[in-house]
């Protein structure tokens, strides 16, 4: 019977820990110099960016109240010397990885670099690319480059908001070691890539 409780005990001490490291962390905005200091291959300008606390990533954006969009530039490492993939998104509806609408970029076999919509609706999604009709977050602008010199990848893309929703939604990013069949692989399931999730006020 003592030895039972100890089993029991032990799981929920173990849950416990585990529900704390998933916890949500606010990304830290920075002031639109600290932005600037990132130079764009086309000059882009954001108003503000985050830095996130997790893979080394960042997101820079401009929220457009009026027509309920954001234009981000989310930038990460290149992972696996540019064999890998990367990836950002908005779950408009819960706090995870399920339900999350994401950009993906990647190197595709013919060598060009290809990034796309794509929908999270299992913890074993397709990561094909999404329909039009398929994303509850109209996506436009989609598209991607490397940073040869600061060896990072930066993805590009304006989503339209949904309405009546503020300016606070969660938001995901990944990275993944590999690509088979042009399709991203499943990024490791220990570590930082489990805990790159987040919230972020779009007003700020």
């Amino acid at each position: 019977m003592a030895a039972s409780r100890r089993v029991v005990i032990s799981l929920l001490l173990l849950v416990a820990a585990m529900a704390s490291s998933f916890s949500f962390s606010p990304c830290t905005a920075q002031s639109s110099s600290s932005c600037a200091s990132y130079t764009f291959s086309s000059n882009q300008q954001y108003g503000s960016c985050a830095a996130l606390p997790r893979l080394g990533a960042t997101l820079h954006y401009n929220y457009t109240a009026a027509a309920s969009t954001v234009a981000v530039a989310f930038r990460a490492p290149q992972p696996a010397g540019g064999k890998g993939w990367v990836a950002w998104g908005i779950n408009p509806s819960g706090s995870g990885m399920v339900g999350t609408q994401a950009v993906v970029a990647f190197r595709h076999s013919n060598g060009s670099l290809v990034a796309y919509p794509t929908v999270l609706g299992s913890y074993a999604p397709s990561m094909a690319p999404a329909a039009a009709k398929d994303l509850a977050l109209p996506v436009s602008g989609v598209s991607a480059e490397e940073n040869g010199k600061a060896k990072e990848v930066v993805v590009y893309a304006t989503v339209a908001l949904p309405a009546g929703k503020g300016t606070k939604f969660n938001h995901v990013w990944q990275q993944g070691s590999s690509v088979a069949g042009d399709v991203p692989a499943a990024h490791p399931t220990s570590g930082d890539n489990v805990l790159s999730v987040g919230s972020i006020d779009f007003s700020k």
